[in-house]
C-alpha cells in the first residue's frame, strides 16, 4: 500500500525560535558589570541545572551577589524557562519553585511535615 505525503503548511503551530536578542548571552553581554566574572559563567553551567536540590541551592546562592540578577529572573519569566536556577530562583516547568524535592518518594516523615496531617499510629507513636 502506497500513501503520499504532502507537506503542510500553516500548521498553527507556536514558533519556539527566540525573538531577536532574547538568549542569555545577549543579555550578558550587554547587562551592567559585563566584563565581571558572573557566577554563572565562572562557575560550572551543570550546577545551574542539576537534579541534586543541594546543588540548586548553591547556584542559587551564587546568584544572590550577581550584578544581573533581577534581569536574569525577568528574562526566564517571560521565556517561561522549563527548569534550573534563573536570577537566584529555581524554575520547573515554567514556573519559580521553592525549593526541589529530592528524586524517588518522599518518606513518610516529610510527607505528614508538608500537609499537616498526621495518621493515628503517628499520634500513638508520639504519646
Amino acid at each position: 500500500m502506497f500513501t503520499a505525503t504532502v507537506p503542510i503548511t500553516g500548521t498553527g503551530l507556536p514558533d519556539f525560535s527566540a525573538p531577536a536578542g532574547a538568549g542569555v548571552a545577549e543579555l550578558l553581554d550587554t547587562a551592567p558589570g559585563a566584563g565581571l566574572d558572573l557566577p554563572c559563567r565562572a562557575n560550572n553551567p551543570d550546577l545551574w541545572f542539576a537534579d541534586a536540590p543541594a546543588e540548586l541551592e548553591r547556584a542559587k546562592t551564587l546568584c544572590a551577589t550577581c550584578p544581573v540578577k533581577a534581569e536574569c529572573l525577568s528574562a526566564a519569566l517571560a521565556r517561561r524557562e522549563p527548569w534550573g536556577v534563573w536570577g537566584g530562583e529555581i524554575f520547573e516547568r515554567g514556573v519559580v519553585i521553592p525549593r526541589k524535592r529530592p528524586r524517588g518518594r518522599p518518606r513518610k516523615e516529610d510527607r505528614v511535615a508538608e500537609t499537616g496531617v498526621s495518621t493515628a499510629r503517628n499520634q500513638e507513636a508520639a504519646a
